[in-house]
């Protein structure tokens, strides 16, 4: 299938889950007006290096826009809901200033919950890791969330670089993803926080 992408670095999307975004940039304009003419569909999708032109990496999400917010000087504000995971077969050539792919759906079946101790060396990580970047989280809240729920929407959000950030989509597994994200959080939260290759986004 044919997807119009928006190469971000640093910034993901897994099915299921929703992403505000901000476009202010002309051509991504176009591509919101393309989309909302069309199926309101966008493939997220990251680029190797921050760097205009740069390759993508081969997994992306394709998200369908649930909500949008037109202003006065062309912005647009979007809330985007993850529907499935991508792999890219070739990116096309094509007249429109956006960037388009051909890619395949990929089938993510549905996950097996995780472990009691994976859930609970996960939720204790994530409060050292939280504590040591200064971040305030509601955890009565967090410890009401399903399993996909708290592992793809932490992987989502945090401030990791771009080739991690990758990895947690690529994960085949939700117990997969659960284990690096608990070993991206030590690595990560190790490093000092004055270091700018710990908060990429």
């Amino acid at each position: 299938m044919r997807i119009s992408i928006f190469p971000l670095p640093g910034m993901i999307l897994f099915p299921g889950l929703q992403l505000p975004l901000h476009i202010f940039e002309p051509r991504y304009r176009a591509l919101v007006k393309d989309a909302l003419a069309r199926d309101r569909r966008i493939g997220m999708i990251q680029p190797q290096r921050a760097e205009e032109g740069a390759p993508l990496y081969q997994v992306g999400c394709l998200g369908k826009i649930e909500e949008v917010e037109a202003l006065d000087d062309g912005r647009f504000n979007l809330i985007l809901q993850g529907e499935a995971r991508f792999r890219m077969v070739r990116e096309l050539d094509s007249a429109t200033p956006f960037r388009q792919i051909e890619a395949e759906l990929l089938e993510d079946e549905d996950y097996p919950a995780l472990s009691p101790v994976e859930r609970a060396s996960f939720e204790r990580e994530a409060r050292r890791f939280a504590d040591a970047q200064g971040y305030a989280v509601d955890w009565e809240a967090v410890t009401r969330l399903d399993d996909e729920s708290l592992i793809d929407g932490t992987s989502q959000i945090v401030p990791f670089d771009i080739a991690s950030k990758q990895a947690l989509l690529e994960a085949s597994s939700l117990s997969g993803r659960c284990e690096l994200l608990v070993q991206l959080m030590q690595f990560f939260g190790r490093r000092d926080s004055d270091d700018p290759t710990v908060t990429l986004q």
